[in-house]
């Protein structure tokens, strides 16, 4: 034996010397690093505060959710994620019973101790009483009691009445943890898709109360969650970086794509069986300015680029395919309909633009009638957009493309003769309107700092001096505009809203009078549209549904709260490393389905 190894020995010390092979240890295989950029900074990880995209795009990654979306399903299909099976709906679906999954673990922190943490029922008990609780002044607790769980406004009030400290330890009819894995919620009214508000990651992932308690004011610095990542970096406003979750459970890339849906069927043979997450890191940039994004992906340091700005996505994909030039790189490019709407509101408490009586609503109507979207779209954003006509998304269920309503016209003449007929008049010769008092008419518009918004500043005063109406500008960070918003502290406003799920309700939100200061940043109410939104709840899909649709939206655009301008045609690209990619439809996770092939050259 010694004299065969001796030959093998001199074999290999042979092969080494014609460079055939390596003596040297293998080297460690690279990290798999996802690397793009948002275009608006983050405001927080503590999912009871965030109420903007980036935020709860990095939450979705770190906490779970019972429910989640199947990846390649067209249209959405749900399926368990932390828990056993699908929910089980009683009592006109007014009770929901689900049972967690044993044996999933949160990712390790100091504040378990060094002990495994277990994901249980009362996690989610705990998850969603903090939106409750007034100390916190969560922006999303309009959105919580909209769906009117038993007992939970009350807990909410008896803290706010007794001034004291929210009751976390106190049983509630609605909200409990039957045993150590049951979780049940009852409701006061029927909610047939209530199965939404269970998938939703970034917003009702467990949490686990230890870690609350550990880190206080700072635990949006802290997110601790069940998910394939967690958080290894944050430099405020510049630079998010997270990791591998190692402790993360087995779970293996399975997906159910339509029979036709030939993308989907190749990804899902592709990936089928893997565990994922595959990829081992992802680093976000906070980078606003559209060029440098741009010229981020080209030049490599990104391999993803999300929402391609409008002004490059003709170069990127000239007529909806991919350049030639790209093409040749290995990139792959997507174009498609964003589930989203961009739209300009008003404060309906302001003194100028807000109120119900008359002459306000001829107001807001005359500015929305004033705005040439279709100009903004074609200019600013390059034609990547159609008009919207109604609160309702595309890719949603009651969504119909062919409908065309007011919310999408364009008539400076009508304007101009509303705003006559309601007494804003130019009463001293100067060029601009007054009031109808006689005191002076200016619209104090914010706007925020980018190249963008800029471009968008010079549309809305080019449409307004049309009009014979003065703006003035106030220019701010996106984040701090937000919380200005959520205050009341505006007075016009644009913004984007992407829907969380396929149920067209999503977007009346915003006018529902329970959600101000949270969802309806307009501050709108009207207690007509309040009990259409409760009704559109609790009615089945059908016809009567859909009518109720079509009243919410009539009534949307006679109170014109909001100015619905238009939906975005988004482009993504990918690097040729990158593989498996698909937009979501709604959720806002998809980090742990992708992977990255680290070999020189490899293939996409």
């Amino acid at each position: 034996m010694s004299l065969l190894r001796r030959a093998f020995r001199t074999l290999a010390l042979a092969a080494a010397l014609l460079g055939l092979v390596s003596l040297a240890p293998a080297a460690e295989a690279p990290l798999k690093v996802i690397r793009y950029a948002f275009r608006t900074a983050e405001t927080s990880f503590d999912p009871s505060q965030v109420n903007d995209l980036y935020s709860r795009t990095v939450d979705a990654h770190i906490f779970e959710a019972l429910y989640t979306y199947d990846h390649l399903a067209r249209p959405a299909k749900f399926k368990p994620l932390t828990a056993e099976a699908l929910p089980e709906a009683g009592d006109h679906f007014r009770t929901w019973t689900m049972r967690v999954r044993p044996g999933i673990y949160y990712a390790d922190d100091p504040a378990f101790g060094g002990k495994r943490r277990e994901l249980v029922a009362e996690d989610y008990v705990y998850a969603i009483k903090r939106f409750a609780d007034p100390a916190l002044k969560s922006p999303l607790w309009g959105y919580v009691d909209s769906y009117k769980l038993l007992g939970l406004a009350e807990a909410r009030q008896r803290a706010i009445d007794g001034k004291k400290p929210f009751d976390y330890d106190t049983t509630l009819d609605g909200l409990r943890a039957l045993d150590r894995y049951t979780l049940q919620i009852k409701l006061a009214e029927p909610r047939p898709r209530f199965i939404e508000f269970l998938a939703a990651n970034d917003v009702i992932g467990g949490v686990a109360r230890e870690v609350v308690q550990a880190y206080g004011d700072r635990v949006g610095e802290h997110p601790v969650g069940t998910g394939p990542f967690r958080l290894a970096e944050w430099r405020r406003a510049s630079f998010i970086a997270l990791e591998r979750n190692p402790g993360y459970r087995e779970r293996l890339y399975d997906a159910e794509p339509a029979p036709d849906d030939a993308e989907g069927q190749a990804i899902a043979a592709h990936f089928k069986g893997r565990r994922i997450p595959m990829v081992d890191r992802v680093e976000i940039s906070i980078i606003e300015e559209n060029q440098p994004r741009w010229l981020a992906f080209l030049n490599g340091q990104h391999n993803v680029i999300e929402l391609v700005p409008a002004e490059y996505s003709s170069l990127a994909m000239p007529k909806g395919h991919l350049a030639p030039n790209l093409a040749k790189q290995g990139v792959h490019g997507w174009r498609q309909v964003r589930s989203d709407i961009y739209m300009t509101f008003f404060n309906l408490e302001d003194p100028v633009v807000g109120g119900y009586t008359p002459e306000k609503v001829a107001l807001r109507r005359a500015i929305a009638l004033g705005l040439d979207v279709a100009r903004e779209v074609r200019l600013v954003h390059k034609g990547q957009g159609i008009l919207a006509q109604a609160p309702i998304v595309p890719n949603t269920n009651s969504y119909d493309p062919t409908v065309t309503s007011e919310m999408s016209t364009y008539d400076p003449a009508r304007a101009n003769a509303l705003l006559d007929l309601y007494g804003y008049l130019d009463r001293d010769g100067d060029g601009w309107r007054e009031l109808p008092d006689g005191s002076p008419l200016v619209l104090q518009w914010s706007i925020e700092t980018d190249q963008r918004a800029r471009q968008i500043s010079e549309q809305y005063h080019r449409d307004m001096s049309a009009l014979k109406i003065r703006v003035e500008f106030r220019p701010g960070k996106w984040p701090e505009l937000l919380k200005a918003a959520r205050a009341g502290k505006f007075q016009i406003w644009h913004v984007g809203n992407v829907a969380a799920g396929p149920d067209s309700q999503g977007l009346l939100q915003r006018y529902d009078g329970t959600q101000v200061g949270g969802q309806n940043i307009a501050r709108f109410r009207r207690p007509e549209l309040d009990a259409l939104y409760r009704r559109l709840s609790e009615l089945p899909d059908g016809p009567e549904r859909d009518a109720a649709f079509d009243e919410a939206t009539r009534l949307a655009i006679a109170w014109m709260p909001y100015k619905l301008r238009f939906h975005t045609l988004v482009t993504d690209l990918t690097q040729r490393e990158v593989q498996g990619y698909r937009r979501p439809l709604f959720w806002q996770d998809w980090w742990q389905y992708v992977d990255v092939d680290t070999r020189p050259g490899a293939a996409p």
